[in-house]
């Protein structure tokens, strides 16, 4: 089955819009969780490292991964909401 003109045009088209979505669905450095939680990475090495202080760099260290997983509890929440809405990511 071939497709006419306008419905390849139209596929190209959908195909272009699904890949500027996906661009900008995510971008670590405009993140703020990322940020932070390499922040945190830092700071733990520091404490653990620098100071001495392994308790209270391990404790910080488990910042990083803990920001991380709400973020993406969050944006998961946001896609569950446009997939109920209507498959609509525009």
């Amino acid at each position: 089955m071939a497709l006419s003109d306008d419905d390849s045009n139209e596929l190209d088209e959908t195909k272009e819009n699904a890949k500027e979505s996906a661009e900008s669905a995510f971008d670590p450095v405009s993140e703020p969780v990322v940020l932070a939680a390499a922040a945190s990475v830092a700071f733990s090495w520091y404490l653990f490292y620098m100071k001495g202080d392994k308790v209270h760099g391990l404790f910080v260290g488990l910042w990083a991964p803990t920001l991380l997983g709400a973020a993406n509890y969050f944006k998961n929440l946001r896609v569950t909401e446009k997939l109920d809405a209507g498959l609509s990511f525009q």
